[in-house]
């Protein structure tokens, strides 16, 4: 691995994180949302990563089994609303979004899930952020090295 490749890993994780702390902010901003623009509730968002650089051949294949593997960093393949969660049915007659019989749907976001994913995705922008600093603390000595 060449010395490029670490800050371009470490650059990439600072990137995926950062998008992913965007999305949570969305997800907490939108927690009240009864009305979206679609006339329905709105629905929590989330991030899918994947490896990057890296396809599925043979020589890739090959290479990871011999332990000369080079990792590519990390990519944000698609955000996507959770589905699977059901929103959250409150009884409220005098909110303008009740239906009939006076029930409201609010967004399936539960802020103390969102805050803690929020915790997770800060922290592991430090780590980036703490390898990359480290990643040119050691690119800055070797040049220094060969200075002298």
């Amino acid at each position: 691995m060449n010395m490029f490749s670490a800050f371009d890993i470490n650059a990439s994780g600072l990137t995926a994180q950062r998008y992913r702390m965007d999305v949570i902010a969305e997800n907490i901003a939108n927690a009240n949302t009864t009305r979206t623009e679609d006339g329905t509730p709105y629905r929590r968002k989330s991030v899918i990563f994947a490896e990057k650089g890296q396809g599925h051949s043979f020589d890739t294949a090959l290479r990871k089994a011999c332990g000369s593997y080079d990792g590519g960093g990390v990519k944000v393949v698609a955000t996507f609303e959770d589905k699977s969660t059901d929103l959250i049915k409150a009884y409220d007659p005098s909110h303008p979004d009740a239906d009939a019989d006076g029930y409201v749907y609010y967004p399936n976001v539960n802020v103390v899930t969102e805050m803690t994913n929020l915790i997770d995705a800060s922290r592991s922008y430090e780590a980036n952020a703490t390898a990359f600093d480290a990643s040119k603390n050691l690119a800055t000595t070797g040049l220094n090295m060969g200075k002298a």
